[in-house]
C-alpha cells in the first residue's frame, strides 16, 4: 500500500514537473509571438527651453509612425511608440533613455538638444539600441558611439557650406559672431571658425550669450561697435528671435546670416518683421522646391494644424532611415539595424518619407542636398540649393 502511494506520489510530481515546463515553453513561446510591435521611444524635449524643438520632432516621429502603420508597418509589423519630457535637462533625459531601455524598445528618437543627446547616448550606446537625434554638436559622433544617428547635418558638415556662401557670395570679409554658451552654441563656435579658415574672411568679435536670455541690447552693441561686416548668430529658436529684435530696434543694417534656427518658421513668428532679410544655410526646410517635401509640409499642417520647422522634418525623415534599415537587413535585430545604418544611402524615389537623397557615413553623420533661405515677408524663402559635400545617394 505504501509503494503504492509512493509511486503515484512521485507520478504525480513528474506530471507535475512536465506540465510546469510545457507551461513555461509556451508562456515563452506566446510571448515571442505576442510581440508583434516594433517599440520605439520619443524622447524629446516637450517643456523647458527646448519645448519648440521636441515638439515638433516628436510631432514629426509620430506623423512618419502613423503613416508607415497604415501602409502595413515593416516587416509585417506596426510601430509603437511611447513619448517622454526630458523638460529640457541632460539629466532627465539620461534617466528616461535608461527607462526605455528597460522597457525593451527597439530604437530611441531625441533627445533634440545636443546637451542633452551628449549624456543620454551613453545609456543607449550600453544597450546597444539605435538612437536617433536632431542634435547638430560636431561632439555627438565624434566619440566612436556606433549607436548615434543624426537626422539633421553636423556644424562640421554645415559650417564647410555656409564659409563658403559668406565668402562666395556675400563677400563679407569680417564677421561678428553672437553664439550661445552650450554645447550647440559652442560647437557652433568652434565649427565656423574652423570653416572660416580656409577663407579670407576674418571673425572680428566672439559674443557670448547664455541659454534664455531676455536682454540681448549688450550683445548687439559690442558687435556694432566690432565694425565688422556682418553677423554671424547662433542661438536656439526664441533666444534667436530675442536676438532679431534687438538688432532691428538697435538699427542693425549690416546682413545677419546664421544657420538653421535663425530663419526657424518659430523664429519668424517671434520675431515678426524683425525677422525679413535673415539669411540662413538650411539643412532642411519645407518651402523647399521638393515634391516630397511638399507633401510632407500639407500632411504635417493638416495634421498638426501649424507648419513644420526643420525639427519636424528631422523626426518624420528619421523613421523613414530606420524604416529603411529594418527592410535592408531583413530582421528585427536592432545591432544588425545600427550596422546596416552606417553607408546606407536612400533616395527619395525609392523611399519618398527621407525626404531628400541622403548617405549615411561611418559615424553617424549624413550628407545630403541644403539650402540658403532668406526671410521675405514673414516667410523662407529658398534663394540657393547647395550640393551635398561628398556623394550622396543617387
Amino acid at each position: 500500500m505504501m509503494k503504492t502511494m509512493m509511486k503515484n506520489t512521485m507520478a504525480r510530481r513528474r506530471l507535475l514537473s512536465q506540465a510546469l515546463v510545457l507551461g513555461a515553453l509556451a508562456g515563452g513561446a506566446g510571448g515571442a509571438w505576442a510581440q508583434q510591435t516594433i517599440k520605439i521611444a520619443n524622447i524629446v524635449e516637450l517643456s523647458g527651453g527646448g519645448a519648440t524643438a521636441g515638439t515638433n520632432f516628436k510631432n514629426g516621429v509620430e506623423l512618419a509612425v502613423k503613416e508607415i502603420n497604415a501602409s502595413g508597418g515593416i516587416l509585417g509589423k506596426k510601430i509603437e511608440s511611447t513619448t517622454s519630457d526630458t523638460q529640457s535637462n541632460p539629466g532627465i533625459a539620461k534617466g528616461l533613455t535608461q527607462k526605455a531601455i528597460d522597457d525593451d524598445v527597439f530604437a530611441i528618437f531625441g533627445p533634440v538638444f545636443s546637451g542633452s543627446i551628449m549624456v543620454s547616448m551613453a545609456e543607449s550606446r550600453r544597450a546597444e539600441v539605435p538612437n536617433f537625434t536632431g542634435g547638430e554638436a560636431a561632439a555627438i559622433t565624434e566619440q566612436g558611439n556606433k549607436y548615434v544617428f543624426r537626422t539633421s547635418f553636423t556644424q562640421a558638415t554645415a559650417m564647410p557650406k555656409l564659409a563658403r556662401y559668406i565668402d562666395q557670395k556675400m563677400k563679407v570679409k569680417t564677421l561678428a559672431v553672437i553664439y550661445v554658451n552650450n554645447d550647440f552654441g559652442k560647437g557652433g563656435l568652434d565649427s565656423i571658425k574652423k570653416a572660416l579658415a580656409a577663407t579670407p574672411v576674418k571673425v572680428a568679435a566672439e559674443i557670448s550669450t547664455e541659454p534664455g536670455q531676455i536682454d540681448f541690447a549688450a550683445a548687439v552693441l559690442r558687435a556694432k561697435q566690432s565694425n565688422a561686416d556682418a553677423l554671424f548668430a547662433y542661438s536656439n529658436e526664441e533666444e534667436s528671435a530675442r536676438l532679431l529684435r534687438e538688432l532691428r530696434k538697435q538699427g542693425y543694417a549690416k546682413p545677419i546670416v546664421g544657420e538653421t534656427t535663425l530663419t526657424g518658421q518659430k523664429v519668424i513668428d517671434l520675431a515678426g518683421d524683425a525677422a525679413n532679410g535673415a539669411i540662413a544655410h538650411v539643412g532642411l526646410t519645407v518651402d523647399a522646391p521638393s515634391p516630397a517635401i511638399r507633401a510632407f509640409r500639407a500632411k504635417f499642417e493638416k495634421e498638426y494644424k501649424y507648419v513644420s520647422d526643420h525639427n519636424g522634418m528631422k523626426g518624420y525623415s528619421g523613421v523613414y532611415l530606420l524604416k529603411a534599415a529594418i527592410e535592408k537587413t531583413g530582421k528585427l535585430d536592432a545591432k544588425a539595424v545600427a550596422q546596416a545604418l552606417h553607408g546606407l544611402k536612400v533616395t527619395a524615389a525609392q523611399q519618398p518619407g527621407v525626404l531628400m537623397d541622403v548617405s549615411i557615413d561611418g559615424k553617424g553623420d549624413l550628407d545630403r542636398e541644403s539650402f540658403i533661405v532668406e526671410v521675405k515677408n514673414g516667410k523662407q524663402e529658398v534663394i540657393a540649393t547647395v550640393p551635398a559635400l561628398g556623394a550622396a545617394a543617387k
